[in-house]
């Protein structure tokens, strides 16, 4: 599995950073979302698919 993420369409609502936050953070300068694990291992694919779904701009997909 290989998130996607869109910061153009990122609004900064951190539901993805709350989901999973050994994959997703924060950039401290605008608030979107920063990718920290580009493959993240299959424990984690659960919570990575629940960011993805309800993120509320839609700036993650999943690869």
């Amino acid at each position: 599995m290989r998130p996607r993420i869109d910061r153009e369409r990122c609004v900064g609502a951190g539901v993805c950073v709350l989901r999973d936050p050994d994959t997703f953070d924060q950039d401290p300068d605008d608030g979107r979302v920063v990718l920290l694990d580009p493959e993240p291992p299959p424990h984690r694919h659960a919570s990575v698919r629940e960011a993805a779904r309800t993120c509320p701009s839609g700036a993650l997909a999943l690869g």
